[in-house]
């Protein structure tokens, strides 16, 4: 039927870290770790999950320390293990480091082109915005194959959850920054057999 659902995932981004806080591209796993800031926004999405009595089957974590850190506390309420799956974020080759702020200084002209021309990698050794899409959808579709009528939550990166976003609605992809997860937020999609559906995007518990 067009409405039985086949899968619905909770992703919530991971906490804060000092990356994040000064808004720089990040591709590494192991660095930075989740700061005070990021611990308080893991708990205040652990109580909201608690709340709300967010069901779940299955807890799935990307591989990065960050990511680590908010899947082990989010476990601790379901009392159940978590998985962690190959769902990296955005290689962003020579960007790696960098902010927004910089590029606009130093490389105004590969700024515009990673904003309006999704499909060409940015800088050269990174990954396209549109490959990284393709790349996201892919590995969500594997995860929705293997948990029919199931309920996941998946701890990941700010920018797969724009990822994510972007493949459910079909947005295209040169408005992928338009798009803004911020860090210990929850954004819901619901998998059905034809299509997806956003149920509510970057809640961030007060």
């Amino acid at each position: 039927m067009y409405f039985d659902r086949r899968c619905k995932i909770t992703f919530i981004s991971h906490g804060a870290t000092i990356f994040s806080e000064e808004g720089r591209f990040s591709d590494k796993e192991n660095h930075p770790q989740i700061n005070e800031n990021g611990l308080e926004e893991i708990e205040k999405i652990c109580e909201y999950l608690k709340k709300r009595h967010v069901k779940n089957d299955r807890i799935y974590t990307s591989a990065a320390s960050r990511c680590i850190q908010s899947a082990k506390q989010i476990s601790k309420i379901y009392k159940k293990n978590f998985e962690i799956i190959d769902l990296k974020p955005r290689d962003c080759g020579g960007f790696s480091g960098l902010t927004f702020e910089q590029l606009e200084t130093k490389f105004p002209d590969m700024l515009k082109q990673f904003i309006f021309n999704p499909e060409i990698p940015t800088p050269e050794d990174a990954e396209s915005v549109s490959d990284f899409i393709k790349r996201v959808s892919e590995k969500i579709s594997e995860i929705v194959k293997d948990n029919a009528d199931n309920r996941v939550i998946i701890v990941t990166y700010p920018d797969v959850i724009k990822a994510a976003v972007c493949d459910a609605l079909n947005i295209p992809h040169e408005s992928f920054n338009r798009i803004y997860i911020k860090t210990g937020s929850a954004t819901q999609i619901s998998y059905f057999k034809n299509w997806k559906s956003l149920i509510y995007s970057d809640y961030t518990p007060l």
